[in-house]
């Protein structure tokens, strides 16, 4: 039985094949002018600058792709531009250039003497999206820590974030650090730069502006499922095995997962992402929460200090069902009963 846990778990790792970039930071082979992104961002109106989302001091940002366009730093929904990516030329021919289909996307501003406090982003927005940075004004005194390394981003350089690393930025120098901060499920052509980069290309190719011609950008219209498939299912189950070391307990939650996930498969080829099958899809859920429940045993950690358990909820078990359909299950019990999962819910 352990040769059979042990060879599923080597599976996983052969076959997960993601859009991570397998470090904190990555620097592309591109780059643009910082002195004209740093005219354009200077001539926004200072009411233009919002605080952080989490109240975080001396972090603000400017919204410029959001849902629906509105000034808000909310990451869900269809996203649109809001009107200060309007009065900014140069940063739309950049995100021209990157050619992606865009998610929430600002500048964002760490005031001199701030910092944000290492930390892993585990919520399932950041399993879905990469996050690119173009510094825009900074100084010798910021710097970025990730996966033991501490560097810091030249004005213009781009770089891709992966936060699923424990990284923290600290700003030592005397003005605020900007950057403008491109958050994208990605392209062909972002693809082609993140392997560029990964074979060692050190030959930058500069994007000045008025280089790129502006046509209709792309927006996402869809970032979260109603009912999550079965194949982004085992995508992540696959993502959180290879983060996740040999140890007590390890093989026994994904094994208690794997099964969840094949019930979910039965219901999915029955129902698929429709109403009919909520309540079976919730029953799902109900079963494999307790199953782990029972489990026990030790903490399971991951790699980046996260337990194993708290990221499998975050990234499935959170998310399986949209919170719209969720409460249809509450308002709407199935014939037959209400079942104990959704007792719960009430």
């Amino acid at each position: 039985m352990a040769g059979c846990a042990r060879g599923s778990a080597a599976r996983r790792l052969s076959e997960a094949r993601d859009l991570r970039i397998g470090r904190p930071l990555l620097r592309l082979p591109v780059r643009f002018s910082g002195e004209s992104l740093a005219r354009e961002v200077s001539a926004l109106p200072q009411g233009a600058w919002m605080e952080h989302p989490a109240k975080l001091d001396g972090n603000i940002a400017v919204p410029l792709v959001s849902p629906g366009g509105a000034l808000t730093n909310d990451a869900f929904g269809p996203m649109g531009p809001t009107p200060w990516l309007g009065h900014c030329r140069y940063i739309r021919e950049i995100m021209q250039a990157l050619d992606c289909t865009w998610g929430r996307s600002r500048l964002m501003g760490l005031s001199a003497g701030a910092e944000v406090p290492e930390h892993v982003d585990v919520h399932y927005y950041w399993r879905t999206h990469l996050r690119i940075h173009i510094p825009v004004i900074t100084n010798p005194q910021v710097a970025f820590t990730g996966g033991g390394e501490t560097i810091h981003m030249a004005a213009g350089e781009c770089w891709i974030l992966d936060s699923f690393f424990p990284h923290s930025v600290a700003n030592q120098g005397s003005e605020t650090r900007i950057h403008l901060v491109l958050d994208t499920v990605g392209s062909a052509h972002l693809w082609d730069l993140i392997r560029s980069a990964q074979g060692g290309s050190t030959k930058d190719t500069l994007i000045a502006p008025g280089e790129t011609p502006l046509r209709p950008m792309g927006f996402e219209q869809l970032n979260a499922p109603a009912i999550m498939s079965p194949w982004e299912m085992r995508a992540h189950v696959s993502y959180i095995g290879e983060w996740t070391d040999e140890q007590p307990g390890r093989d026994e939650i994904l094994a208690v997962v794997d099964r969840f996930v094949m019930a979910w498969s039965g219901t999915w080829a029955r129902f698929g992402p429709s109403e009919p099958g909520l309540a079976l899809y919730a029953q799902h859920l109900e079963e494999v929460e307790a199953a782990l429940a029972r489990l026990g045993g030790p903490e399971v950690k991951m790699r980046n200090g996260l337990l194993l358990l708290d990221t499998i909820g975050h990234f499935i078990l959170g998310n399986a069902i949209a919170p719209a359909m969720m409460q249809r299950v509450r308002s709407a019990p199935p014939p037959g009963g209400i079942t104990a999962f959704q007792k719960a819910l009430r």
